[in-house]
């Protein structure tokens, strides 16, 4: 993160004048800028900003290629041949690239989240969190997308297709549209795909800053849930939620995750060994697959059964104590098995 006060971020008021290039544009570029807009001017037009039909705000921004224009601008990111923060200039097509501590070069978007990320993070969030959790999130944020489109614009590793850096350049206008409709059109669908693509990241960006700050307020529920299990194989949730990715983070030997999902049920759903995996740590019993309500509560003994799926990685009862019931009952199943010898 950043070292000093990025500019724009000591004043709340004063104007900043960003700028990119213009011509062909990446995933990198339009990050930064939706980066930019939420950590200097959240409330403004993100879209009518780049086509210069929206109200002026504190953030003035520009895509050119014009000496003179990059030399005024305040922040200067992707173009310029300058990384010097101190001054907001955030290139990276220099020889001497700035890189992260493991030697990835950097992005324009990475070195902006660097700078901007928490402030962007902070604007970002309905519901404010606190420094260390501002950190968390943007810890994650930058190992999850900020990271891959560095290495996708430096030539690491692309992110593939269908992915954020793909649909931003589908965003772009064909080759030859200055040859078919002149080049004033051609320079204004420019403009009309790099705001699509802006609105398309900023739209990523922001669900995943939620994601990831509703996935750290899960992570503390899940190992206070664990922390009071009595049977620790066991994980039982008063909220719906996900809880894979702790129990495997944290090593848990979690067997089963009890939760209440629709209306007047809970359900009983089985690890599976590896995270992401089909198949289950311990499957539910092979005699309650496929089995629904009364067939499955005269055979299963618990009166209030609702279903057990065919592939017997989730089952479900009427209430909480019977779905309860009903992952101790597949435990004592399984463990009543005979094992083969090793």
């Amino acid at each position: 993160m950043s070292e000093h006060t990025p500019i724009g971020l000591e004043d709340g008021t004063e104007t900043v004048k960003a700028l990119t290039h213009s011509g062909n544009f990446h995933v990198d570029e339009t990050l930064g800028y939706v980066i930019l807009h939420y950590a200097l001017a959240p409330r403004g037009d993100l879209r009518g900003r780049v086509l210069a039909d929206a109200p002026v705000d504190r953030l003035d921004f520009t895509r050119t290629r014009s000496p003179e224009r990059i030399k005024a601008a305040d922040i200067v990111f992707d173009v310029g041949g300058a990384y010097e923060p101190s001054r907001g200039r955030y290139d990276h097509h220099m020889k001497d690239k700035p890189l992260r501590e493991d030697g990835t070069p950097y992005s324009a978007a990475g070195l902006l989240w660097k700078d901007y990320g928490v402030a962007a993070i902070r604007n970002i969030l309905a519901t404010p969190v606190d420094d260390d959790g501002l950190a968390a999130i943007w810890q994650a944020v930058d190992h999850a997308l900020v990271l891959p489109i560095d290495q996708d614009d430096n030539g690491v590793a692309k992110m593939g297709k269908l992915s954020l850096a793909d649909i931003v350049s589908a965003c772009g206008p064909a080759w030859d549209t200055a040859e078919l409709y002149g080049p004033d059109e051609a320079r204004s669908r420019e403009a009309q795909g790099f705001a699509n693509a802006a609105v398309a990241v900023a739209s990523h960006l922001v669900n995943m800053v939620d994601r990831v700050r509703a996935g750290l307020k899960a992570a503390n529920r899940v190992m206070a849930a664990y922390d009071r299990a009595d049977d620790k194989r066991i994980l039982v949730m008063d909220t719906g939620m996900p809880t894979e990715k702790v129990i495997f983070e944290q090593d848990l030997p979690v067997v089963y995750v009890v939760s209440p999902a629709a209306a007047g049920q809970w359900n009983v759903k089985a690890v599976p060994p590896k995270r992401g995996d089909f198949g289950q740590r311990v499957s539910l019993p092979q005699a309650w697959g496929g089995l629904e309500r009364e067939a499955l509560a005269q055979v299963s003994g618990v009166p209030d059964a609702v279903f057990a799926h065919p592939a017997r990685f989730i089952c479900g009862a009427a209430s909480r104590d019977g779905a309860l019931k009903m992952a101790r009952l597949a435990l004592e199943i399984d463990a009543s098995l005979e094992r083969p010898v090793a």
